[in-house]
């Protein structure tokens, strides 16, 4: 009886191997369920595995994420065929974690706008990703454009997020490994036993119910026989079928909203690394150990401390050397808001209702691009070394500006009798200037007698014939652009991720 189950249940199921047999009669038989390789035989015996040679499987690297909504995987596929003879492409994302689709969108055509609008209302559902790998498409990147490359809609839609866009080397698939195997299943479960349908909508709707029964019904390899659903959450809410009562239409794009002075505190859940060091925000690196390793930690943070928690238990606090950028881009990302503080604070906060407010005085960066104030080192990044900059102290933060944009914001580490000691100290008589706008970064080199110049850890050739010119480099997250005044000189793919360090053109040596 067990037997002839079996071969009905594959005659009914032709694409179930033996381990998804095993998978369901296990869920129907209990204890007395056969074993996989019993399963296998039978299937052998009974004529119903098609016999073939035996392959060596090629070896890949295989590699996922530690948690959900770190990574999005994104392509487009096509194969979506109607009635008329029209084939539609489809835009498709998967969860690298929980291996969970976040979008399954048919569009009409696949322009950047469909492409964004569809991933923005992704977004709106699910909540914003770290991360998103996509290949080379020009929906994706304009890295490739010719004659000079270009932002696209889909890569300002994740600036403005605060995603970072990865890209697959070229001819590279299996990178998006997840999401290419997740159209072969596609493919073979649904639109190659559907044929083609009659219109877009009914098309989406046949894929949005197959899609649901792959997310929660399905059982994945993978994830040792679990449903994506039961490994996926959002950092906004615990339950992944969660609607929107009011979803915008693709067709409608979300101005961007600019950023408001985040100052609230924040928590969010991270798995702790082999090395036992958690990221903040790529800011603030915690050593919580290496005998965590594996285990879910809170982390909660505000200006002032961060404290990580495990089972509800304070295990280390520390001071916060987050800005208000780095909350905001934390709460864009899914954070939740921060519960009561849970342990003292790393700083003594208790006098900052008592401290002067609204109070300026101006300073000079560093080399470094630090700025010394009665002792206390405040790091304002490379970008303002040797800038004359103004500190606005208002209660428990330190406000920098040059004049005409608001640089950054900081913890003030000062205390009364601190503030009370500084000299060149003036009332504050206007309002905060809004943050500086996002672009491409400048930075100036000495070309050399060989002609080649070093850029972020990266070296570009210009011409010898320009040796001892000072050129000015143009940094964008994709390129490299050598201008002598206003006339190019030369474009350069930009290959490595280093941080600038160096904005100013060095001194000949004198000889």
């Amino acid at each position: 009886a067990v037997e002839a189950l079996i071969c009905e249940m594959r005659r009914q199921h032709r694409r179930w191997g033996a381990r998804r047999l095993t998978y369901e009669l296990s869920r129907q038989l209990g204890s007395t369920a056969p074993s996989r390789s019993t399963i296998h035989r039978v299937l052998v015996r009974n004529g119903l595995v098609n016999p073939q040679q035996q392959q060596h499987k090629r070896k890949y690297r295989r590699w996922a994420r530690e948690a959900p909504m770190h990574l999005w995987q994104l392509d487009l596929v096509g194969g979506i065929f109607l009635s008329d003879g029209r084939e539609c492409k489809m835009l498709t994302g998967i969860d690298d974690h929980s291996r969970f689709v976040v979008v399954a969108a048919v569009l009409p055509t696949p322009s950047g706008h469909a492409v964004s609008d569809a991933f923005i209302t992704a977004m709106d559902r699910w909540g914003v990703p770290f991360e998103v790998l996509t290949d080379n498409g020009k929906q994706f990147t304009g890295k490739h454009t010719r004659p000079l490359p270009v932002e696209v809609l889909f890569e300002r839609t994740c600036r403005e997020y605060g995603i970072t866009p990865r890209l697959t080397k070229r001819r590279s698939p299996t990178t998006t490994g997840k999401i290419e195997r997740f159209h072969r299943t596609l493919r073979r479960e649904l639109l190659d036993e559907t044929g083609t349908f009659d219109t877009i909508e009914t098309a989406q709707q046949a894929i949005d119910e197959w899609v649901h029964a792959y997310n929660h019904f399905r059982p994945h390899q993978a994830l040792d026989m679990s449903a994506p659903a039961d490994l996926f959450r959002t950092r906004t809410t615990t339950d992944p079928d969660r609607r929107e009562t009011e979803t915008p239409a693709l067709t409608e794009r979300r101005p961007a909203s600019p950023l408001t002075r985040h100052t609230d505190a924040v928590e969010f859940d991270a798995v702790v690394p082999v090395a036992g060091v958690v990221t903040i925000a790529g800011a603030q690196q915690l050593w919580v150990g290496k005998n965590h390793a594996g285990r879910t930690v809170v982390v909660w943070a505000d200006l002032a401390s961060v404290h990580v928690l495990l089972d509800d238990i304070v295990i280390k606090t520390v001071r916060s050397r987050l800005t208000t950028t780095d909350l905001e881009r934390l709460t864009r990302r899914g954070t939740r808001p921060g519960r009561p503080t849970p342990a003292a604070a790393a700083v003594d906060t208790s006098t900052a209702a008592t401290r002067p407010r609204g109070i300026e005085i101006d300073r000079t960066a560093n080399r470094d691009g630090i700025v010394v104030v009665r002792g206390h080192d405040l790091h304002l990044g490379v970008t303002t070394s040797g800038l004359r900059v103004t500190l606005r102290i208002e209660a428990d933060l330190i406000h920098v500006t040059d004049g005409r944009h608001l640089l950054k914001t900081l913890p003030n580490p000062l205390d009364i009798g601190e503030i009370r000691r500084l000299t060149g100290v003036r009332r504050t008589t206007t309002a905060l200037p809004p943050p500086p706008p996002a672009g491409p970064q400048s930075v100036q080199r000495r070309v050399p007698e060989n002609g080649q110049i070093m850029v972020a850890g990266q070296r570009i050739r210009v011409s010898r014939t320009h040796a001892g010119t000072i050129v000015t480099v143009l940094v964008d997250d994709h390129y490299l652009r050598v201008l002598d005044g206003t006339r190019e000189l030369s474009l350069h793919a930009r290959t490595t991720t280093k941080a600038l360090r160096n904005f100013n053109a060095h001194r000949p040596r004198d000889r």
